[in-house]
């Protein structure tokens, strides 16, 4: 394997990830930042993500000599044979994508690019960024490569060292198999396409997932008017090999750094193309009526109303295993009870302090004993696992009402009702 120079360009989740692993595979890689503060602790080895096994690869990078972070985009690229653009592409004000931090870096690293870089588009972009970037760039010396990522949060490290794929996509082979040969050492499938289809191809797979989820969330409420249980019906799809048993799992809602922006983003493309995306538009629909539907859970369980109610909330991350709370449905639904006026008190191990956006409504606390304290009920809302071996006694005195709504289905409602908790889950048929 040929050991590339190697600039990463951001240190967000996507960058400081793809720096740590590429120089695990033995690349020397330099990481930029705008944020010097920051620069300096990852200098130190101090890693703030939650991303388990992340501090250990930047360690090991910095004290094999093969990782080294600096700041700003120029001071990284000037003797690099790859840049990785890692920047944040958030969702706008129109639902598309804001390319401002991509086309920023371009326009910084333009004149400082040597001859013959590959410049790689990392971060989620709207397909045409590739042409676009090359434009920017105005280099015949520089290819501009598509490289999406396929990174979960909580698991970024070992989807990047063991993944299902690889996409490169460049209309200039030689480019194209450049990148692809810095992940040899994986021996994952290799996609190689051109730029349009290798942007994609992410959002195609995330809108998937996203519509996958919307789906199974309208069978859930649909098993509650039949009378199914959708934990059983979810099983018996998901050894179908063609369905899995992935992304099967009802909820109040998908959220996250990804999947809203990225269906978004897809459903204004389509638009722009005059292409009736009406599945997408359907699957961002139901994704809202899940929301609501937790709320009226809540609202029934407590006897109709929310006003003055103070509920326990378990669970403020988008998923478990994050400290993200972007996108969080768990903050959607909480946002929505709050403006009924319930009083809210939420515990989640991974958040510590006040939540943005929602300081006068939600005080966030660190024990789930305070957020049971004087509840009338508990909601979960994000699937972390300890939330099964709480002391579920202890809480029983602590209400006001034993009364759960499990939005997760993770809970044994056996177990709770031995300490006389009612569980509402979802989908699933009365206990």
């Amino acid at each position: 394997m040929f050991i590339r120079r190697i600039a990463v360009i951001g240190t967000g989740y996507v960058g400081l990830t793809t720096g740590a692993c590429l120089a695990s595979l033995g690349h020397r890689v330099v990481c930029a930042d705008v944020n010097g503060a920051k620069v300096e602790q990852l200098r130190r080895g101090v890693v703030t993500i939650q991303e388990p096994g992340l501090a250990g690869l930047v360690s090991a990078g910095l004290a094999a000599g093969r990782l080294e972070f600096v700041v700003g985009a120029s001071a990284a690229v000037a003797d690099a044979e790859v840049v990785f653009l890692c920047v944040p592409t958030p969702m706008g004000t129109s639902g598309g994508a804001d390319m401002a931090a991509v086309e920023s870096v371009t326009a910084e690293i333009c004149d400082q690019l040597p001859a013959g870089a590959v410049v790689v588009n990392k971060s989620t972009v709207p397909v045409g960024t590739a042409a676009r970037t090359a434009a920017l760039l105005g280099r015949d010396d520089v290819a501009v490569v598509s490289n999406p990522e396929f990174l979960r949060e909580g698991s970024a490290v070992e989807d990047f060292l063991s993944p299902d794929r690889i996409v490169v996509g460049c209309d200039a082979q030689d480019a194209a198999e450049r990148v692809a040969a810095l992940y040899a050492r994986l021996g994952a499938p290799a996609v190689l396409t051109d730029a349009a289809s290798a942007e994609m191809v992410k959002y195609a797979a995330n809108c998937f997932l996203a519509m996958k989820l919307s789906y199974v969330n309208a069978i859930a409420e649909l098993c509650e008017r039949l009378g199914a249980d959708v934990v059983d019906v979810t099983e018996g799809m998901g050894y179908d090999r063609r369905i899995g048993q992935a992304f099967l799992s009802p909820g109040p809602g998908w959220g996250g750094s990804c999947l809203p922006k990225d269906t978004h983003a897809l459903a204004q493309v389509a638009a722009a193309a005059q292409f009736d995306f009406s599945l997408l538009t359907a699957s961002l629909a139901t994704n809202t009526r899940a929301q609501h539907r937790m709320v009226d859970k809540v609202r029934a369980a407590v006897g109709g109303s929310l006003a003055g109610v103070r509920i326990g909330l378990l669970g403020l991350t988008f998923k478990a295993g994050t400290d993200d709370l972007r996108d969080s449905p768990a903050l959607a639904v909480a946002a929505l009870l709050a403006a009924e006026g319930a009083d809210l008190a939420g515990y989640d191990p991974g958040i510590r302090g006040a939540v943005p956006g929602l300081t006068d409504d939600l005080q966030v606390v660190d024990d789930p004993l305070k957020a049971a304290t004087g509840a009338a009920a508990l909601v979960v809302l994000t699937e972390w696992p300890e939330f099964r071996t709480l002391d579920w006694a202890t809480l029983a005195d602590a209400v006001t009402t034993r009364t759960v709504i499990d939005t997760r289905n993770l809970l044994d409602p056996d177990v709770l009702a031995r300490v006389g908790f009612h569980v509402h889950g979802v989908g699933r048929r009365p206990q």
